[in-house]
């Protein structure tokens, strides 16, 4: 558009340097002809190419001269415009080509602060997963040490429960009568410790289990031993476990009770279950061997 612009603006030039050359011609190049010799001819710069040469062509005006130099003037108005239009544009786009950089710099830094976030919460997570590991392995040794705490001690269930009794003497008497223990062998026994588990509940339909803690271990296993007597009946002989431990052979005991049946030889143990002399191992079951 530019390159058209500028040779239409050269025509004009040429036209009216040319209409320029020939209003000298006819009017003061004639009057020097008059004073002159008649038989004078033209001088070198009459030889160019003028309007008048040209056939029908007529004596431009002074109006023409000002038709031709407003449309120079608007041409090159129009020019300027366009170049003016053309420098907003270039400032935009140089604007916008420093956004642009500043926005790449922008994300670049954003870039590398994202890196940095995931090296820390790779790092956090390995540190949370080292932290669930030694949780669990200190949650297992607080269960193990309680486990083993208890380890000397029976919970007898179904003893009647009245307002004023001797626990350790009505655990004597229920050994002598319910798990048929001789009379000598019942004395004998050592107690540390006994008494009812939890706080009294009024309204209770079954009594409060006692805890006996035995002085001698091999003493706790003979009465133990006598559990078989209670077939059949209300009453019970345990060992005492955490809770944790009471939760799990809970899952353990429905296994055992099929694998017996299927006729396979399965023995709890603690918070174990053992098949065939094989551990029972399940992720989705024994969570806790994991």
């Amino acid at each position: 558009m530019n390159s058209e612009l500028s040779e239409d603006s050269e025509g004009k030039l040429e036209s009216l340097e040319e209409y320029i050359d020939w209003y000298f011609d006819t009017t003061v190049m004639k009057k020097n002809l008059n004073t002159s010799s008649p038989g004078k001819s033209e001088t070198p710069s009459s030889k160019r190419s003028r309007p008048a040469d040209s056939p029908g062509a007529t004596s431009p005006t002074s109006k023409d001269f000002a038709d031709i130099l407003e449309s120079i003037d608007k041409r090159l108005s129009s020019f300027d415009a366009r170049l003016s239009l053309v420098e907003i544009l270039h400032q935009e786009f140089t604007s916008l080509r420093e956004s642009l950089e500043f926005s790449q710099q922008q994300v670049e830094t954003l870039a590398a602060e994202n890196a940095s976030l995931r090296g820390s919460v790779k790092s956090l997570t390995e540190n949370v997963t080292n932290l669930k590991e030694e949780n669990k392995k200190i949650k297992e040794t607080v269960i193990d040490l309680q486990a083993r705490s208890m380890r000397d001690n029976l919970v007898f269930s179904g003893i009647p429960e009245s307002a004023e009794e001797d626990a350790e003497i009505m655990v004597k008497t229920f050994i002598k009568t319910h798990l048929k223990l001789p009379e000598d062998t019942v004395e004998s026994i050592c107690f540390d410790r006994v008494h009812r588990l939890g706080a009294k509940r009024p309204g209770a339909l079954r009594p409060r289990p006692i805890v006996a803690k035995f002085g001698n271990f091999k003493q706790k296993q003979q009465v133990k031993s006598r559990g078989r007597e209670l077939k059949g009946t209300d009453f019970g002989v345990n060992d005492q476990f955490p809770k944790e431990i009471l939760e799990r052979r809970k899952v353990l005991f429905p296994i055992r009770r099929s694998s017996i049946q299927k006729g396979s030889r399965a023995v709890i143990a603690v918070d174990r279950l053992y098949v065939d002399g094989q551990l029972y191992r399940d992720p989705n079951i024994t969570p806790w061997l994991y």
